[in-house]
């Protein structure tokens, strides 16, 4: 099976976001699943020759987390976002969650709008542990380092310079406060499933 990038221009136009930065953001985005693509067929190949236990192949099968959560990360990025944005409903289970995580929408949202203004590249990710029922914002060092086993990325924020140097330079804060405005909330209350009873 090959993975074939997603089509994401319907982002074309987004507030806050350049034409130009988006475009560009996809064709990184590609590269992912063309890598992706690229070490599947080789690693399938060295193991098939019985060269599972070489350095060649060592290496590789580490790089493939690498390119794999970028396309990932990248898909699930564009697709918590909407022109215009959707607002969370304060009836919804997610933002009664978040308060009960929280405190309040509030504090949860100055947390991770602060963790996007950590110092470094990375990604920013609101979990849901399923078996703990519990929500967490998580830094997201490089595509495969930082995430929470069995967790559940709800909403995705990428703080990697490609994502906002071209339109805000080293305003990193004016580029979150952009993202904040951008998310579709139906998306990410989609991709929560929470169970209180447990």
């Amino acid at each position: 099976m090959v993975y074939e990038a997603k089509n994401y221009e319907h982002l074309l136009g987004l507030e806050g976001f350049s034409d130009q930065l988006l475009k560009n953001h996809f064709t990184l985005y590609q590269g992912y699943v063309t890598n992706t693509n690229k070490l599947a067929a080789i690693l399938g190949s060295l193991a098939a020759a019985e060269k599972t236990g070489t350095p060649e192949y060592a290496e590789l099968k580490r790089r493939f987390g690498w390119e794999f959560n970028g396309m990932r990360l990248h898909e699930l990025y564009f697709e918590n976002m909407t022109r215009g944005g959707a607002p969370l409903s304060q009836t919804s289970v997610l933002y009664e969650a978040l308060v009960r995580e929280f405190g309040s929408y509030e504090n949860w949202e100055k947390e991770f709008k602060g963790l996007g203004l950590i110092r470094g590249i990375g990604w920013v990710v609101l979990y849901l542990d399923p078996a703990g029922n519990r929500l967490f914002n998580t830094w997201v060092n490089e595509h495969d380092v930082g995430h929470l086993t069995g967790g559940v990325p709800l909403l995705v924020m990428d703080v990697f310079e490609h994502a906002y140097l071209l339109d805000y330079g080293l305003k990193r804060a004016d580029y979150v406060a952009a993202f904040m405005k951008a998310i579709d909330w139906n998306v990410v209350v989609g991709r929560f499933k929470y169970n209180p009873g447990r």
